[in-house]
């Protein structure tokens, strides 16, 4: 269940207090729609030592000294991390670390299974003779192919285990099994595979992650027609633009994102090799995950980038031969649809796996790898995401910080590093399901471009927290005009 603490008490910090009495919730009701995520009580040797109290005083005097008040968007006090990787490795138990072929190659087996007999039963079963109602077949093929997404997005899971190395111990057995699984669902695993191993190295760092990275004050400004200190005095955006934003984000940004890198960083022109020389993202940019000479590359991945490139061939070849014999409208129902729900769902779960009120984001100079680790955050979704979506919603963080070991053994993984990370592990598993879903809706809202502390001093303009014009959370920092 996820807690509404803050690092200060309400009646002291005038921001919690007015987020607070605006949803008419008290402390002790964690369950409130707007609270912020977990922050389990880190144990420290405080609890008994006069001494280490004193020290842990200084060091947070040290802390506010070098970053300044740094205010989340739910109104909380935020603290840059203060653990290292070692701490997390060596809490995890070794066994954490083991993975199998057999257990990895059974889920394998049972995802197909389910895809295979879902398939049979409808097809077989689903029909004008044994139901003559039209709308009752059309509305029993919605649940075919709601169902099969599910299964595909498992299979999708499976696949981004080989990605990174933790479905079986031989790197070449992972990577015949995810290229397969991943070109079936038309997506070019070491094409996938290698941005997202940059997505991983630089989570959270607003020049090179790979994945979501929000837009800046400037760039939100940019895009509305206004100047930056215009931003603070917006009306609110009408729920039904957030509705159509969200609708085409959940319908094409996973191509989208294949095609143009649309939501990835936007500094190619600092590739290493040359190569993102007078290229941006978008259309036309010559930035995606299909050509070789893409700046998200280097000259060393172009076997790699068209090995891709020929299983997303095999797949349209096998895609179009059944199309052609069995007709395009059966296509549409049996694998086109599913299709749809898969990448619904692949982008629901990252969009919502790096996008709260509570996570931070960094500039290049004030990020590191354990800064941007923490700023991912845990959800949950009931017996779909433990058990069909193999935990990939529940377990994310403890996959950035090790994401070698298998989704098996990441809740027991997840569990062990709860005491290190302390109040910087963030979750939100209220409601579950129905949760998750709220919280695509929530973080279109509250979340619309980053920005530092208002009145952020030194290292804490480097530590930047989502902000919106719709009057929700803390408010935008008030700029004042330039001079003419």
């Amino acid at each position: 269940m996820a807690s509404t603490t803050s690092s200060l008490p309400a009646a002291r910090n005038p921001v919690l207090r007015r987020a607070l009495s605006s949803n008419h919730e008290s402390d002790s009701a964690p369950s409130t729609a707007d609270a912020s995520p977990i922050h389990s009580p880190r144990p420290s040797s405080s609890s008994t030592s006069l001494s280490s109290m004193a020290s842990e005083a200084e060091q947070q005097q040290d802390v506010k000294a070098t970053y300044g008040k740094l205010i989340d968007t739910y109104g909380n006090e935020f603290e840059v991390p203060d653990f290292t990787i070692k701490d997390i490795r060596d809490a995890i138990p070794k066994h954490c670390f083991e993975r199998s072929y057999v257990k990895s190659m059974s889920y394998v087996f049972r995802d197909m299974f389910l895809l295979a007999t879902t398939f049979f039963l409808f097809h077989n079963y689903n029909t004008p003779e044994l139901i003559p109602s039209t709308p009752v077949r059309a509305a029993l093929w919605g649940v075919y192919a709601f169902a099969q997404g599910l299964f595909g997005t498992g299979i999708w899971v499976l696949a981004h285990e080989c990605g990174h190395g933790a479905f079986s111990p031989s790197r070449r057995f992972n990577n015949i099994v995810g290229w397969v699984l991943h070109s079936s669902l038309l997506v070019p695993y070491f094409s996938w595979q290698i941005s997202h191993g940059k997505h991983h190295k630089a989570t959270g760092n607003m020049e090179r992650d790979m994945v979501f990275v929000p837009r800046t004050r400037e760039q939100f400004a940019s895009r509305v027609g206004r100047l930056v200190h215009e931003i603070s005095e917006l009306t609110e955006e009408t729920p039904i633009y957030t509705l159509i934003h969200l609708l085409g984000q959940q319908l094409i940004g996973w191509p989208n994102y294949l095609l143009t890198n649309v939501t990835g960083h936007n500094y190619h022109e600092r590739q290493r090799e040359g190569r993102g020389k007078g290229k941006h993202n978008g259309r036309g940019g010559g930035v995606n995950h299909f050509d070789p000479s893409s700046p998200l590359y280097e000259a060393r991945d172009a076997p790699y980038i068209i090995m891709s490139d020929i299983g997303i061939a095999i797949t349209a070849c096998a895609l179009f031969y059944l199309g052609q014999r069995f007709g395009w409208s059966n296509m549409a129902v049996w694998y086109f649809l599913p299709y749809l729900w898969v990448n619904h769902w692949l982008v629901a779960i990252t969009f919502l796996q790096h996008t709260d009120p509570s996570l931070p984001h960094y500039t290049a100079e004030h990020w590191n790898y354990v800064r941007g680790c923490a700023a991912t955050i845990d959800r949950e979704f009931g017996f779909i995401g433990r058990h069909l979506l193999h935990g990939i919603i529940e377990t994310h963080v403890l996959h950035h910080y090790v994401s070698t070991i298998p989704f098996y053994n990441a809740d027991e993984a997840t569990e062990a590093i709860k005491p290190i990370m302390g109040r910087h592990y963030r979750s939100d598993t209220r409601e579950g399901p129905v949760g998750f879903i709220k919280a695509m809706w929530k973080s279109a809202r509250w979340c619309q471009w980053v920005e530092p502390t208002e009145g952020a001093q030194g290292a804490g303009q480097g530590v930047l927290f989502f902000r919106n014009q719709n009057g929700l959370g803390t408010k935008p920092a008030k700029i004042p005009a330039p001079s003419q």
